[in-house]
């Protein structure tokens, strides 16, 4: 498993620099990853998102832990000293950690990618990183392309709801989405083609798909290449970690107040932006459905491009007849998981006391131990 190398050079703007990069093939970061010392590798994240719970999670498991952070006030995390990375590693923008990776080698870095630290350095300069990462970084560029997605998606036989191609062919309600990790920032809803020209953003690749009615939740799953108990795949197992749903900004109170129409024609627009979390238990006769699309989402990936693999999220809709549709997954840890620091109803049945974010930390220490830290670093 590993990424494929490019062999064309590529530059990039960010920020207005100019940066020459090559893609960071598997050979260069398994030759990086054997010169490491294994006895004292460094789990780093950006801090944002879920950096609290991997901080926490790779302490629990005895790595030192580094945060990255870019023009960020840190003073948040002398409230949470359990959660406060051991050392705070200061750029003045994501971009120059690809001229500063001989550093974090030094340091023996093992970087954790979550959504704010792809969205902002972006999935192509994630990619060219040259710092060992845990997971296949070749999912980023399935997952942040919406047509790549679908495809990945319906290969698996997973049922999504319908995409509409040419806005002017809407004829039912449909939410609008953007390319790439957002947490929700300008999605929106719309019933007809005017309805549509009042929301959308052209500067912004967009997809358009039908609103289904039912509840939306968000399970959390973790694939391990390299166990062999547990709910078993072709390679490896899968895990069940925790289910969440979400509270959205401003939309969850106009549905609320039942007047979308009225608020529109003020100027109000409903959002998605995500602002909260919450737990959830399901039903438990929806658990082997959910396993069952766990399982082919994650045999869909190995034929695709080498499978990913540790953390993922299906974000479903489940109707009132208990059929299950799928309309996003993202391939990392998601923030959904952070009401979970200590447990959820669904880890403790698999070990007491385990988040997300000390699950990859356990991942990475028994690749350690077990010589194949090549199999879960790309």
């Amino acid at each position: 498993m590993g990424v494929t190398p490019i062999l064309a050079r590529m530059a990039t703007y960010i920020s207005g620099v100019r940066i020459h990069r090559l893609m960071v093939s598997e050979e260069q970061i398994g030759r990086i990853i054997d010169g490491y010392d294994k006895g004292k590798l460094t789990v780093a994240t950006a801090c944002s998102h879920t950096s609290l719970q991997i901080f926490d999670g790779a302490r629990k498991e005895g790595f030192r832990t580094l945060g990255i952070t870019v023009g960020q006030n840190t003073k948040f995390y002398e409230a949470f000293p359990r959660g406060k990375p051991d050392e705070f590693y200061k750029v003045d923008s994501y971009a120059e950690l690809i001229d500063r990776a001989d550093e974090l080698i030094e340091m023996n870095v093992i970087l954790v990618p979550h959504g704010s630290f792809v969205e902002y350095m972006t999935p192509k300069l994630f990619e060219s990183l040259k710092v060992p990462t845990f997971g296949n970084r070749r999912v980023l560029e399935w997952e942040s392309n919406r047509e790549k997605e679908r495809i990945w998606l319906t290969s698996a036989g997973i049922e999504m709801p319908h995409k509409i191609e040419d806005p002017k062919m809407i004829d039912r309600p449909v939410l609008v989405k953007y390319d790439g990790a957002k947490g929700g920032r300008g999605f929106f809803i719309a019933k007809d083609y005017p309805d549509f020209k009042l929301g959308i953003d052209h500067s912004q690749k967009f997809s358009i798909q039908e609103y289904i009615l039912g509840t939306r939740y968000y399970v959390h799953f973790f694939y391990s290449p390299i166990r062999e108990e547990g709910y078993k795949l072709r390679k490896g197992v899968l895990e069940l970690l925790s289910v969440d749903r979400r509270d959205e900004s401003n939309i969850d109170e106009m549905y609320k107040l039942g007047a979308q129409e009225e608020l529109k024609k003020l100027g109000f627009f409903p959002t998605f932006v995500v602002t909260g979390n919450i737990p959830v238990v399901l039903r438990e006769s929806l658990l082997p459905k959910l396993l069952e699309l766990g399982e082919k989402v994650v045999e869909s990936s190995l034929d695709l491009f080498g499978g990913m693999l540790g953390p993922f999220c299906l974000e479903c809709i489940v109707t009132d007849d208990m059929r299950i549709k799928v309309f996003e997954i993202s391939s990392r840890i998601v923030a959904g998981t952070n009401p979970f620091i200590s447990g959820s109803p669904y880890s403790d049945l698999i070990e007491p006391g385990v988040s997300t974010g000390r699950r990859i930390a356990q991942e990475i220490d028994f690749a350690r131990k077990k010589d194949k830290l090549r199999e879960v670093l790309t």
